[in-house]
């Protein structure tokens, strides 16, 4: 096996519908700009709250991807 080496970002993603699709905005518009995603770790989740309502679900998530 070849030794190979990973970055990791750290990443917050928002959306107005759940948690599930606030990681997915996060992984899908870091694919525009990395190459060879391999993991993409849910690391917390919060809500953001005005008014008594939730307007915003966020999800931080620990994305790593192969280090040329």
């Amino acid at each position: 096996m070849k030794d190979n080496v990973y970055k990791v970002v750290h990443l917050i993603g928002t959306s107005s519908k759940s948690w599930e699709e606030a990681g997915k905005v996060a992984v899908q518009k870091a694919s525009k700009s990395l190459r060879d995603l391999r993991v993409a770790e849910v690391v917390e989740q919060d809500m953001v709250v005005k008014n008594g309502k939730v307007k915003a679900y966020r999800t931080k998530v620990r994305l790593s991807f192969k280090y040329e």
